[in-house]
């Protein structure tokens, strides 16, 4: 019997892009099927989040998803334009979000279409590698679902006409990763376990090992 793993993961998220390479390492290294959860940024699920936290807090992700890119070898920059409209000074989230929605409902209808992985894989460079501003315009996402073996009119069709159902799934993807015992991404669930955060990939490896 196949093994499989729960991801749980977001587009506003450094830490979910930084893990997505490994990710997809791990899965090919150990023949594990990746269940692709989509969730909210926690600044959409509680937007008064960023108002509560130490207000060193933003800066200090900034700083260290950097550092820990730098590290790995992996290319990073904050994206233009952050998935999340935010005042980045006075920590408020934007009543109007253009891009996280619409990122979300692409994210579940590829999963639906069973290219979740591939397509976080392929979107998240295209937002956060630095290689391209104004990643949502032009053709810079139909060619990353491309590359993840999609059709990006009819993805985006899904997301539009299937938006009610999409940010439903989305909520039940929430409410999944509490029950897991965690609350932030990248989180993956191996056998009931959660590993939260791109730092405890080397533990889900060895997890994985144990009970091969």
């Amino acid at each position: 019997m196949s093994r499989s793993i729960d991801l749980y993961w977001s587009f506003r998220s450094p830490y979910s892009y930084l893990a997505t390479g490994r990710i997809v390492a791990l899965a090919a290294e150990h023949h594990v099927d990746v269940a692709v959860r989509v969730v909210r940024p926690i600044a959409i699920r509680d937007p008064e989040f960023f108002q509560r936290v130490d207000p060193r807090l933003p800066r200090y992700i900034v700083l260290d998803s950097r550092r820990v890119a730098d590290m790995a070898g992996i290319p990073f920059r904050w994206p233009k334009p952050d998935p999340v409209v935010m005042d980045m000074k006075t920590r408020e989230i934007a009543a109007d979000q253009p891009y996280i929605h619409r990122l979300n409902r692409l994210g579940v209808a590829a999963t639906r279409a069973g290219h979740g992985l591939a397509f976080l894989d392929e979107v998240s460079q295209v937002i956060w590698n630095g290689a391209v501003d104004d990643w949502h315009l032009g053709d810079h996402l139909a060619q990353a679902a491309s590359r993840a073996g999609l059709d990006f009119a009819a993805l985006e069709r899904t997301a539009t006409e299937s938006a009610v159902d999409l940010d439903a799934e989305m909520i039940a993807n929430e409410t999944a990763l509490a029950e897991a015992g965690h609350w932030g991404v990248p989180t993956l669930v191996y056998d009931g376990e959660p590993f939260f955060g791109q730092d405890r990939l080397d533990l889900l490896d060895w997890r994985l090992r144990q009970t091969a």
